[in-house]
């Protein structure tokens, strides 16, 4: 009983030193955890102010790329447009490659469904097709490509022309055929023309354009000639000029289809020329046979005109058949000079010379050609024009002196452009038949507004 009431006392004597402990070693807690809790919690706030800075950082970067992006997806559809407006598509398509898809190459494994790149047409569809024909550098008087809807392009060009042919009469009987009994008419003709123009051409819609031409033209005429039935033996030189106001022209030119890397594009137009130029049968001729002051009679005019003096109307087509790496042209065109009635000339020491009706020959006309692109902005040209002229009439009846003549040129062009409103054309031609300008060196450059 004592032993077991000792128990029961030690168990109540630890019971009490616990509970008087307790509240000892519940207070050192306090006491630490108070000490200790200023320095732990600004560590867990500096975490969390890294971690929201972090945040911002991540957020904003994800702007920017969002931002580049769209850049990107903007300069690649400019990229597309450029390659479509220089007609580099057209040769792509023929080689089954095609221009880049912008919606393939903008949508990459970043691109999200929200984003604006995903806005983007699918991948593997074709982009719109651009109805121009292909651009090469032009050698004929016919430009192949047309001006776009609502633009206007100014042309000043410039035209050096030389031609010189001999001209051998012979007025007698021979005895045999190494002697002539009579007199020999030997003649050599020089002639220089000069021509600067300005070309206003205006698009009306996406397939027809406006072309309105004023030229300005400046020749020179050297004939050198033995004065006929004369017997002399001293050869004289006859120089006639004129320059001033040539014939105006107006130029309407419609895309007959689309065309495309497997069909060619056919270009139809007609032409309108006046006769603002100074008339032949204005200027005064000199007489035929020899005549007073000295005059040697050659029956040339005093002053060159710049003209033709007939109205003329001139309908063609051009075609172009892109066919990687170039691209074949030709043009096939008739132009038909409206007879004039009434018409009389003024002869030195004559006066007045009725001639009545008269009709200018018509011109049939056609040329082939091929252009090669060198780069983005160089390009050579190169190909033929042959012209058929027909007879002078007067009266209904051709003209004893007139013939059918055939002017055939080599042309060789070139092209070089400047910026997307400057362009330098360059073409030299070589007269092929006798009857043709032995040279002829054109510049143009078109600007666009």
């Amino acid at each position: 009983m004592v032993r077991r009431g000792r128990g029961i006392q030690t168990t109540v004597r630890r019971g009490a030193l616990t509970l008087a402990v307790l509240p000892m070693w519940i207070g050192t807690c306090l006491a630490q955890e108070t000490a200790v809790d200023p320095a732990l919690r600004e560590r867990i706030e500096a975490q969390g102010r890294r971690i929201d800075a972090m945040r911002s950082r991540m957020a904003e970067q994800l702007a920017e790329l969002d931002q580049m992006k769209r850049e990107l997806a903007a300069q690649e559809m400019q990229y597309a447009d450029l390659r479509r407006a220089v007609g580099l598509d057209v040769l792509n398509d023929a080689r089954g490659t095609g221009a880049p898809d912008v919606a393939s190459s903008a949508q990459g494994p970043q691109a999200s469904p929200s984003s604006p790149v995903a806005a983007a047409p699918s991948v593997g569809r074709r982009p719109a097709q651009d109805e121009r024909p292909p651009e090469v550098a032009p050698i004929f008087d016919q430009p192949g490509v047309l001006t776009p809807p609502g633009k206007l392009i100014v042309e000043p060009s410039y035209q050096y022309g030389y031609s010189s042919s001999d001209r051998v009469a012979l007025v007698g009987y021979t005895v045999i055929p190494a002697i002539l009994i009579g007199l020999v008419d030997v003649r050599q003709v020089k002639t220089t023309t000069q021509t600067g123009a300005v070309a206003l051409r205006y698009g009306l819609t996406r397939r027809m354009e406006l072309e309105v031409r004023i030229p300005y033209v400046d020749t020179h005429t050297d004939t050198i000639s033995r004065e006929i039935f004369t017997g002399t033996a001293q050869d004289r030189l006859f120089t006639t000029r004129g320059k001033g106001l040539g014939d105006i022209e107006a130029t309407l030119r419609y895309q007959l289809n689309e065309g495309g890397a497997d069909s060619p594009y056919y270009v139809g137009w007609f032409r309108a020329k006046s006769r603002t130029g100074r008339d032949p049968f204005e200027v005064t001729s000199d007489c035929v046979t020899r005549c007073v002051a000295n005059y040697t009679g050659t029956g040339l005019p005093l002053r060159s005109p710049t003209g033709s003096g007939f109205y003329s109307a001139q309908a063609g087509l051009t075609w172009l058949y892109p066919s990687d790496p170039v691209v074949f042209f030709g043009n096939f065109s008739y132009l038909h000079n409206f007879e004039r009635h009434g018409v009389s000339r003024n002869v030195l020491g004559a006066g007045r010379e009725f001639l009545g009706s008269v009709k200018a020959g018509d011109i049939a006309d056609v040329s082939l050609g091929m252009g090669l692109s060198l780069n983005e902005k160089a390009s050579i040209s190169i190909g033929y024009d042959q012209a058929f002229v027909g007879r002078t009439q007067q009266a209904g009846r051709a003209l004893p002196g007139s013939a059918r003549v055939t002017l055939g040129s080599l042309l060789i062009g070139g092209s070089y452009r400047f910026n997307e409103k400057e362009t330098l054309n360059v073409t030299l031609g070589v007269g092929i038949t006798r009857d043709t300008p032995d040279s002829t060196v054109t510049m143009r450059l078109p600007v666009t507004l």
